[in-house]
């Protein structure tokens, strides 16, 4: 039946999984219109549920996975190339470095970029447990530390899990561009059959769900600034109009296609974005944010320990769960988008440079930026006007943050069109990325995408960004926050069987290492026990020495994967092997064949 209609409406995707992924979200916003209040107690209760019960399962999770991720990177598997053995990085490494950066980035910064430094200032995470007292400089060191926690490797860690697992097993083993695929050293051919299915149709759900709240949370700052800069209200109206004016702009860009919609933006909104940020350096006390920056990155590096697993056991203010445990979720949650993106631009790389560079890259950036705008805040309360922590914290207008900000800097009209066009490129280009790899994900394939299922994805994101801001019974960010942390668990479960089958398909295309051979001594006799046993007819001495004496030659290591060849270019046997001069055997995999799912599908 579902072949039918796919066949009817002209598809080339996944039957079951496009439209059970659809059957999902046509569900939910039809359940959240009809039953409005009903749904938002059950979404209210399962989530505080889970934030009583399970808010450490989140934060103990992240910090796990980050682990793992060094470990990979570090031990021997680090040299492990994602592709083929002898093939080269398809990209150079400033190119992949623009790419990183461009990747994921900008949703975050501009939102929380104000926003988190001068909320954690006004209200101390730890001020009950450390007795932090707001507004102090002690206050702006802790609100830096978690801010920095929240945006740098931690963040990352949450994309690049997800991303290695795609880029071994898409261009390593050549699997379908799918998160059942990640599952293959565990379910086998079964990634094609109703498990692989099922996890296949939660992540889309999740990815359509994660890009909504980022939508969503745009939505609500482009309300805050056309609010602040030409007093139209912030309503559901409105948001409604800003949300079909992004989704449209949105469904041009994927009908332009990737180089002529998403490539043109991304690049164009980078350079604004790093101009908007030397505006920030030249405009403000330079010395005071350049300084400060390097110092909170120093801070929080001697504290990062602490943070990854702090629960805020003693005092239980339930801080963390409208914070850490919100990020967390809600970044997981579209983690498969990003990931898809990142492994798409890294074939060619090893697993430590993949890595290093993820990680390093995107968070290094993001110290930058929230130490200047975030030192920059604290300039404004502690030797300026004052007036954000009273708009941010005792408003509760965190939307409008970045607004009230500029509000202290030349051209604040002109500048705040600007963070809002930003704004709004940003996330046209998350809807455009996201229908494209949602789009991929539902296939299983990159080779054949019309244009209707991709149009449909983009669609689906913003009705879910709607229905979630408008007609949920909570509305605002409340509703975002509440449903992502329920949408979020089942990421988190999967985190933990990806780094089991990203390391048993490591030992077991990579092989094991033979024992370490070392070459043999004799052994060493003190001289005048050596004297006595010469003299002595019971004892012999060939074997042993007064002076240290090697019993053999030093053992060569040899590639076990290439034969050694002679002068003439034969072979001098298949037990033969090309020394190394270094000493080192290179990490080396087999390629498989491209796999496909099956037709039956």
């Amino acid at each position: 039946m579902l072949t039918r209609l796919h066949d009817t409406l002209r598809l080339r995707t996944s039957p079951a999984i496009f439209f059970g992924a659809a059957g999902v979200i046509v569900l939910f916003v039809i359940a959240t219109i009809a039953f409005t209040e009903l749904l938002d107690a059950a979404v209210t209760s399962a989530s505080d549920w889970l934030l009583a019960q399970f808010g450490w399962f989140y934060i103990l999770g992240v910090t796990i996975f980050l682990a793992f991720l060094i470990f990979i990177a570090v031990g021997r598997f680090g040299r492990v190339k994602l592709g083929p053995d002898d093939e080269p990085p398809e990209h150079s490494g400033l190119a992949w470095f623009s790419m990183l950066f461009a990747a994921g980035i900008g949703t975050i910064l501009m939102f929380w970029g104000v926003a988190e430094p001068i909320s954690h200032f006004g209200e101390p995470p730890r001020g009950a447990s450390l007795g932090i007292e707001a507004g102090t400089p002690a206050a702006a060191v802790d609100a830096m530390n978690f801010t920095l926690y929240h945006f740098t490797l931690h963040t990352w860690t949450i994309f690049t899990l997800p991303a290695l697992c795609f880029a071994y097993f898409i261009h390593k083993r050549n699997l379908p561009p799918r998160v059942s695929s990640i599952f293959q050293p565990i379910l086998g051919e079964r990634i094609h059959g109703p498990i692989g299915k099922t996890i296949d149709i939660v992540a889309i759900v999740g990815t359509v769900f994660g890009i909504a709240v980022s939508i969503g949370l745009g939505t609500l700052q482009i309300n805050g600034g056309l609010s602040q800069l030409f007093g139209i209200p912030e309503n559901a109206g409105w948001q409604l109009i800003i949300i079909g004016v992004v989704t449209g702009v949105a469904l041009i860009s994927v009908s332009l296609g990737l180089d002529k919609g998403i490539k043109v933006l991304s690049n164009a909104n980078i350079i604004v974005a790093i101009c908007l940020l030397i505006f920030i350096v030249l405009a403000g006390p330079t010395l005071f944010l350049l300084k400060g920056t390097i110092e909170a990155f120093g801070s929080y590096l001697v504290n990062l320990p602490e943070l990854a697993l702090w629960n805020d056991t003693f005092a239980d203010t339930g801080w963390q769960s409208g914070w850490t445990v919100f990020y967390w979720a809600w970044t997981i949650t579209w983690s498969p988008f990003v990931g898809i993106f990142i492994a798409r631009i890294s074939k060619g790389r090893t697993i430590r440079q993949f890595v290093s560079g993820v990680l390093a890259v995107p968070a290094g950036f993001s110290v930058i930026w929230f130490g200047i705008f975030g030192f920059a805040s604290f300039d404004i309360e502690l030797n300026g006007e004052g007036g954000l922590v009273d708009r941010v914290v005792t408003d509760g207008d965190i939307p409008g943050a970045l607004f009230a900000f500029l509000e202290h800097y030349p051209l604040p009209f002109f500048v705040s069109i600007v963070a809002i066009v930003l704004v709004v490129v940003f996330f046209v280009t998350s809807v455009d990325s996201a229908a494209l790899i949602t789009d991929t994900m539902a296939n299983g394939h990159e080779d054949f995408n019309p244009l209707g299922q991709r149009i449909f994805w983009a669609l689906s994101i913003g009705i879910i960004t709607a229905t979630l801001l408008v007609f949920s019974g909570t509305g605002g960010l409340e509703a975002l926050e509440k449903t992502i942390i329920l949408v979020g668990l089942p990421f988190f479960i999967m985190g933990y069987f990806q780094m089991y089958a990203l390391y048993s398909a490591l030992r077991e295309d990579a092989g094991e290492l033979p024992p370490m051979r070392t070459r043999r001594w004799k052994k060493v006799l003190p001289p005048e026990e050596y004297a006595r046993r010469q003299d002595e007819d019971e004892h012999d001495t060939s074997d042993t020495v007064v002076d240290p004496e090697a019993a053999d030659e030093v053992p060569v290591m040899a590639d076990p994967y290439v034969d050694e060849v002679d002068a003439s270019g034969a072979h001098d046997g298949p037990g033969r092997r090309r020394r190394l001069p270094e000493g080192t055997i290179s990490s080396r995999t087999g390629s498989a064949k491209i796999t496909y799912g099956r037709a039956e599908d």
